[in-house]
């Protein structure tokens, strides 16, 4: 048994959504909390999902239900395509696993045609937009790996050298490899074509941030999240 859930926290897209997607039947829920206990009322759950919601957002949402429902088919409806939502869908999507990404942009028309690939044709449908950044997320020349990863969120809360190696259990030369392999990545050490690095033209760690922030590796809602994780860290610290 299948049954369309529809997870958004704002009412006007979950009518809309509702609308659009009446040929499914669709149940509504406010939140990934509701949807989950939704879905524990179902066999196989087809889930449409905002990524941005309060509590569990979408990614984390999509986790859960995967970890406890492996045939579940997941459309992802979000009007952001960041690398930072991309990159984390990307390390949680079980083998062979349907799903779908369409921006909130799209027509009803094209909303509709991502909905029937995923929950009637059993195929992924992928918003050209987001494969654009699932593409540079994959180059071997930009894509960073979660050590290069770890040390940007680091270094966009403002953590030190020192404070970066104790939590990611570095040696300082280790911390500082890592960043010089991000900033390469990011271009965070060239300007106009011209190596920066020796020179006192620009802070590069504030650069690297900054380039990151234009390429969507990180956004304000996801550093509101690792702020409560390394408030977490901090606290066990002191203990």
């Amino acid at each position: 048994m299948s049954q369309l859930i529809i997870a958004d926290d704002n009412p006007r897209d979950r009518e809309f959504l509702a609308e659009a997607l009446s040929v499914y039947q669709p149940k509504t829920v406010a939140n990934a909390k509701e949807a989950l206990s939704a879905c524990e009322q179902i066999e196989e759950p087809w889930l449409v999902t905002d990524i941005q919601m309060p509590e569990i957002n979408g990614i984390e949402l999509a986790k859960q239900v995967w970890e406890k429902y492996e045939n579940a088919r997941i459309l992802i409806w979000s009007q952001h395509s960041d690398e930072a939502y991309v990159r984390a869908l990307a390390k949680l999507i079980p083998a062979d696993t349907v799903y779908g990404y369409v921006l909130k942009t799209n027509t009803v028309e094209v909303l509709t045609r991502a909905a029937a690939a995923v929950f009637e044709d059993y195929q992924c449908w992928i918003d050209p937009q987001v494969r654009k950044v699932q593409a540079r997320s994959q180059s071997s020349n930009d894509s960073l790996t979660d050590a290069e990863y770890d040390v940007l969120i680091d270094i966009a809360l403002g953590l030190t050298d020192n404070t970066i190696a104790e939590r990611r259990y570095l040696s300082r030369r280790g911390v500082q490899n890592r960043l010089q392999s991000l900033y390469a990545k990011l271009g965070a050490n060239m300007e106009m074509g011209t190596n920066i690095s020796n020179t006192e033209l620009l802070n590069i760690r504030a650069r690297a941030v900054s380039l990151a922030l234009q390429r969507g590796l990180i956004n304000s809602f996801e550093l509101k999240n690792e702020e409560e994780q390394l408030a977490q860290w901090l606290s066990s610290r002191r203990q």
